[in-house]
């Protein structure tokens, strides 16, 4: 391997970590209750009320969830607004 291919797979490396899926993740605290939780999921992530109750008992029971996926570009207005909004989130990588 040459300095150039060096190079060019070192740009590649750099293209699948900018690329790689994020989710936002929602924390169970002792403060918000379900009914906040839900509505919050719904208006923020766009969750049917289905989806959105299932994961406020996965973030009371299990302690978290991640409730949305995507790029962290597309994430971060979304986990920003629920921050406001009382609730413990962050972006973490998808796993």
């Amino acid at each position: 391997m040459n300095l150039f291919d060096t190079e060019i797979q070192e740009q590649k490396d750099v293209l699948v970590v900018e690329q790689k899926q994020r989710a936002l993740v929602v924390y169970n605290d002792d403060f918000n209750t379900f009914d906040f939780v839900i509505e919050t999921l719904m208006k923020y992530c766009g969750h049917e009320p289905e989806q959105a109750v299932q994961c406020t008992y996965l973030i009371h029971y299990k302690g978290q969830c991640a409730v949305k996926n995507g790029s962290y570009k597309q994430l971060k207005p979304i986990c920003e607004a629920i921050l406001e909004k009382g609730l413990t989130a962050k972006i973490e990588y998808a796993s």
